[in-house]
């Protein structure tokens, strides 16, 4: 979001640009010290899509959704990660998009996996049913915490060898389900391993977002061809589009973070000061799930 949200025309109609000279603002939670708005009193945790990026806010009341810490074990932050619209967007993305059939022995493939997105939609798709699970991320860190720790098949670091390569071997039986959180060369290459009536789950295309291009992008004739005589669905998901399920969603998140089923990463800087160097390191992958700044006055 925040990476579209540098450009003039974000190419979205649902996200405006960050203005010059004006405070920059994304998703947060905070405390309410003094409320005007019947729905809230002093102490209550709020959160807002467009949180202004400073330590003391006055915002609109009817914007602001209040927070209840016990569904989370009193993680916070993990309502703008996993608990949040990330989360949300894993769920529903593979629910609405992945045709996702338990005992239909399909894999999944994820890039961008060690991502705040991909980390749960891998875990996600293991949930709802897929019989394997492979990540691309783009450090052996990366590939190392997907199979350790989130329960990954198999980890491909796109950085090293040859992913074409990896992913046949990976993937013998080919490609079922494809997270697509990155688009672009990656996203080619599994796309040409991807089987007879499969499925993209169209969440991101990140490397494609600093170009004048339509969404979602075009692909190179080749891969084109291969998609329209495989079949394969590729439409664009948005998950603003599903919000009268988002409560409920939630819910359901939050319930396997107590049992322990949905494992959560964060990557957690402290103090507003260090915004910008978060921000950067998001844009060159250094974060492990979902970057935090925790800002207390």
């Amino acid at each position: 979001f925040q990476r579209c949200r540098m450009n003039e025309d974000t190419g979205s109609d649902y996200l405006l640009p960050w203005q010059l000279s004006e405070v920059a603002d994304g998703g947060g939670i905070g405390v309410v010290e003094e409320s005007k708005h019947d729905n809230f009193a002093k102490g209550d945790f709020v959160s807002s899509f467009n949180w202004p990026w400073q330590t003391v806010a006055i915002l609109d009341g009817s914007l602001l959704q209040k927070l209840v810490p016990q569904l989370v074990n009193g993680r916070l932050s993990y309502f703008l990660g996993a608990a949040g619209i990330t989360g949300l967007t894993a769920l529903l993305g593979i629910r609405e998009k992945g045709h996702v059939a338990v005992g239909a022995n399909q894999t999944m493939v994820v890039s961008g996996a060690a991502g705040a997105c991909g980390s749960l939609a891998g875990q996600i798709g293991r949930l709802e049913g897929c019989a394997r699970v492979v990540g691309i991320a783009g450090t052996d860190e990366k590939c190392s915490i997907l199979v350790q720790e989130m329960g990954f098949d198999a980890a491909i670091n796109y950085k090293k060898g040859n992913v074409a390569e990896q992913l046949r071997e990976l993937c013998p039986g080919g490609v079922d389900v494809y997270f697509d959180n990155v688009g672009g060369d990656i996203s080619d290459t599994v796309i040409s391993q991807m089987n007879q009536n499969s499925h993209i789950i169209l969440c991101g295309q990140i490397s494609q977002y600093n170009k004048d291009v339509p969404y979602p992008p075009p692909l190179p004739p080749d891969i084109e061809k291969i998609q329209k005589e495989r079949n394969i669905t590729r439409e664009r998901f948005l998950v603003l589009n599903y919000m009268d399920k988002r409560e409920a969603s939630i819910l359901q998140l939050c319930q396997l973070i107590q049992e322990g089923k949905l494992k959560v990463r964060e990557t957690v800087v402290e103090g507003l000061a260090n915004i910008g160097v978060a921000f950067q390191s998001v844009m060159n992958g250094g974060n492990i799930g979902k970057q935090i700044v925790s800002v207390s006055k």
